[in-house]
Formats: structure tokens, C-alpha cells, sequence
């Protein structure tokens, strides 16, 4: 594998990381993919307005809705690298994936429509996929559209769903046809969030936020001019628009390095017997292991990168990372709180936690990592099958 900067990539580099210190809404003050606090929200748009503005998001649009698209591919994934080395906030929501979706498979009257407004950050989207009993097998999705004349009705439950109360669209999967295996007979919708029978409750997690939502669909009416691709078509229009959305994956190598660095100056400056803890052997082989490791995620993300440019892409590579990089950051704000020894116990509201709490809520959410985009050990499996091309895992219960 070879994946070497160009000077026209580096002199990109540059200037995303002149724009982001320049209009940066802040720092985020917890990890992960969060949901911001509503008073935040009216920033985050302007952000985003921004960002498009300027040509650094939506670069592989059409030209006539803002694109660019002969600029280099990893464009895209170095304005994702720039905002997580801020540490500020990437835009929220799910319009990277509903652009996808609309680019490959929209309309004309449907670009023309909601690109504009996703570019402006007037609409917020989020991401209507996953249920109380299809999470990991998304395809067993059991919301119902039923056509009637010129509308489809939707009735069903969706959960899991960050930024759902931010939304002004959503990205919506639901069965059109019962009779039909269950990977076929989906199909995508653009959902307005505020049309009667939509109601969003926000879920409290461990980690006191709350950042995802059930959604629930009573008698919804969507036209059917906001079916996204061809009717019972919706399993490919998600699946291309997932595939297409690898921007993110990078900024992954760039917040880990950013917690080792956090991990190295916590051990620093915490004493273990009155001296610092980077003193001890012991600590400093753990964090040597956990560096050595944030250096194999990167190079997992490097080979990556390297096939999508050369079309080489493997089944398993998009799992592998997933599984590595998810596993990996939760060893990293484990061994911060156990580097503070009592002091890990502490919650993230103790005037006395250390950084203000950042490790406990950090360890906190670090399991969601192993459960979004798909449970570890359903991964596992996939890579197994699809990669490695095992016997397929008997699905029969016994």
C-alpha cells in the first residue's frame, strides 16, 4: 500500500485548517457523535451553511448543485480530519447519506428540491433506518408504506436515531411489500419530520445526554413524489448510500491520536505514589501497546483509502476498521480511568473529576461504538462470510 499526499492535497489541507479556525462554532465538550444541546443548534447551521459555502462539503455533487467534481478524491476525507483535529463539531445529522441518496438515485425535481436546502443547512436530516428488532439486521425492518393513490401511508417504529429532534427531514426505510425476501420489498423515502403522526421522543442514555431518539410513525402520509429511487428498491438506494459515505472513517486515525495525546499528558500529570504514573513501567508498556494500536488504525484507514482510490475494495474492510477502530477507543478511556485510580469513580458533573469529566463520559459512550453501524459480534460473522468465505452461520435456533 502506498497513499502519499500530494501538494495540492497538503496546500487543501491548509486552507481547511485556516477555515475551521476561523469559523469553528467551539469545542465540543464530550466525544463521539453527540447531539448538540438546542442552544447550539442555530451555530451549527450557520457552521454548516458555511462549510458548503466554501466548497468544502458536498464536493462530489453535480456541479450545478455546488460539486466539484474534478477535485481529488480525498478531498472530502481531509475536511473530516481537519474538524475532528479542531475537535469542533462536523455538521449533525444525517444529509451526507440523504445527499448520497439523492445524488445516485434522486430525482431531478428532487435534487433540485432538497440539495439547495441541505447546502443552506435549512433542513437538519436524520437517519430513519434502524427499529427495536432490526438494528444490525436492518433488513428485517418491519415498518409498513402502503400506496394510496398519490401518497404512501406509513405506519412503524424507529429508534437509535441521532439528531432526530433536530430534524426537519428524515431518510426513511420502510417495507412497501410484505410478500417479497425480506432484502427487496424496502423502499426510500424523504420524510418531512414535521407532518402529523411524526412524533420524535428523545432517549436518555448513560451518559446523561441524549443524542438519539425513537421515532414513531402513526398514519404518516408522504407523497409518493418523495419515494427516493424505484418503489420496493430501497435496500440498494440505502446500501450505495452508505458505501458512498467514507469521509467520516478518516477522522477516526485523527481523533484517536488526539485521546493517545490526552492519555500521555494524563499520565504525566498524575502522581502514583508521588511520582508521575508515565514513570511506571508498567503504565508506559500499556500505553506503548494502546500507540502502537492508534498507528495500526491508521494504517487500516490508509489501506482503505488506498483501494476505494484504486477500486480494490474488499467486503471486509469497511467491518474490519469499524471493529478495530470501535474496540481500540474503548480501550483508550478505559485505561484513562483506571490511570486515575479512585478518582475514575467520580461523575462527569463532580466539580473534582479530572478534565471535567471528559474520561468518565468518554468510557461511557465508548460502547456505543461497538453497537452502531452494526453489533461486533454480528460483524464478525460478516467478515467471517464475506471475507474470508466461511460456511455461512446456521440462522436456524435450536
Amino acid at each position: 500500500m502506498r497513499l502519499e499526499s500530494t501538494p495540492e492535497l497538503e496546500a487543501f489541507r491548509r486552507k481547511v485548517r485556516a477555515f475551521v479556525a476561523e469559523h469553528a462554532p467551539g469545542v465540543k465538550a464530550h466525544s463521539g457523535v453527540r447531539a448538540p444541546v438546542p442552544a447550539l443548534m442555530p451555530a451549527i447551521r450557520e457552521w454548516t451553511a458555511k462549510l458548503y459555502e466554501a466548497g468544502l462539503l458536498g464536493i462530489d455533487w453535480p456541479a450545478e448543485y455546488g460539486g466539484r467534481p474534478d477535485a481529488h478524491p480525498l478531498e472530502a476525507s481531509v475536511v473530516a480530519e481537519e474538524i475532528a483535529r479542531a475537535r469542533t463539531w462536523a455538521p449533525v445529522g444525517a444529509a451526507s447519506l440523504a445527499s448520497a441518496a439523492l445524488v445516485a438515485f434522486g430525482t431531478e425535481e428532487q435534487r433540485a428540491r432538497f440539495l439547495p436546502r441541505i447546502r443552506t443547512c435549512e433542513d437538519v436530516w436524520c437517519q430513519l433506518f434502524s427499529e427495536p428488532e432490526a438494528g444490525s439486521d436492518l433488513a428485517a425492518l418491519r415498518t409498513r408504506a402502503v400506496r394510496e393513490g398519490e401518497e404512501f401511508v406509513v405506519d412503524g417504529q424507529k429508534v437509535w436515531t441521532t439528531n432526530g429532534q433536530h430534524a426537519d427531514m428524515g431518510y426513511l426505510l420502510a417495507r412497501t411489500d410484505g410478500d417479497a425476501p425480506k432484502h427487496r420489498g424496502i423502499t426510500a423515502f424523504a420524510l418531512d419530520m414535521r407532518s402529523p403522526g411524526v412524533v420524535v421522543r428523545p432517549l436518555r442514555e448513560l451518559t446523561g445526554t441524549t443524542d438519539f431518539n425513537e421515532v414513531f410513525l402513526d398514519g404518516v402520509r408522504i407523497p409518493a413524489a418523495n419515494v427516493i429511487g424505484r418503489v420496493n428498491d430501497g435496500w440498494r438506494v440505502a446500501m450505495s448510500s452508505l458505501g458512498r459515505e467514507r469521509s467520516g472513517v478518516a477522522a477516526r486515525g485523527v481523533e484517536l491520536f488526539a485521546v493517545l495525546e490526552d492519555l500521555v499528558r494524563l499520565a504525566e500529570e498524575t502522581p502514583v505514589g508521588g511520582r508521575p504514573a508515565l514513570d511506571d513501567s508498567a503504565t508506559r508498556q500499556t500505553i506503548g501497546e494502546l500507540a502502537a494500536r492508534v498507528q495500526v488504525n491508521a494504517a487500516l484507514i490508509g489501506l482503505a483509502q488506498s483501494r476505494m482510490l484504486h477500486g480494490t475494495e474488499e467486503p471486509a474492510d469497511a467491518l474490519l476498521g469499524k471493529i478495530f477502530f470501535s474496540e481500540l477507543n474503548h480501550d483508550l478511556a478505559d485505561f484513562g480511568l483506571r490511570l486515575q485510580g479512585t478518582d475514575g469513580l467520580l461523575t462527569e458533573d463532580d466539580p473534582e473529576a479530572v478534565a471535567e469529566g471528559w474520561w468518565q463520559d468518554a468510557h461511557l459512550y465508548s460502547r456505543a461504538y461497538t453497537i452502531a453501524g452494526g453489533a461486533n459480534e454480528v460483524l464478525r460473522t460478516q467478515v467471517a462470510e464475506r471475507g474470508l468465505g466461511l460456511p455461512r452461520e446456521s440462522r436456524h435456533q435450536g
